[in-house]
């Protein structure tokens, strides 16, 4: 939490939410992640990092707009919903939007990396707790191979 300049306290995130970077410092990623949710391409988004040397993101484009952006742009009209997510020029999109999305942000909570999910997190997948709260070990477990190429080269 914080407290303002009136001395009244905000909470910013469930403790148990927090996460510690391999550099030892604590990030609360539910206010960055509603910051991420701003963006127009962006329907979900999970930040990852514990343990990693910088956190990064696992978005869930909204694919509406994604999709009519890249019909507008001329980028891969004709390619999946899974080569999107992995077409070079598309994640650089989802990472600008980020990092403009972003710009206040300490230099260890700075999103190094994101990567896209084809399929909305849901509760059937369980990912989503029934009253829609991350399942944040869930992610982790599901999605290993996805984070594990996100920290492939950065010394982890």
């Amino acid at each position: 939490g914080k407290i303002d300049e009136d001395g009244f306290l905000f909470i910013t995130d469930r403790k148990k939410e927090l996460f510690k970077t391999s550099g030892g410092k604590y990030l609360a990623p539910q206010p960055v992640e509603q910051k991420l949710k701003e963006c127009r391409f962006v329907n979900q988004v999970v930040l990852i990092g514990n343990g990693r040397k910088f956190p990064a993101a696992l978005i869930v484009p909204d694919w509406t707009q994604l999709e009519s952006y890249v019909k507008q742009k001329g980028l891969a009209a004709a390619a999946s919903r899974a080569e999107l997510c992995r077409h070079a020029a598309v994640v650089e999109l989802l990472q600008t939007q980020v990092n403009e999305l972003t710009p206040d942000l300490a230099k260890y909570e700075k999103i190094k990396k994101v990567a896209l999910l084809e399929h909305e997190l849901t509760i059937e997948g369980g990912e989503l707790t029934p009253t829609l709260k991350l399942k944040r070990r869930i992610i982790d477990e599901k999605y290993q191979a996805l984070i594990d190429e996100l920290y492939r080269g950065a010394g982890e």
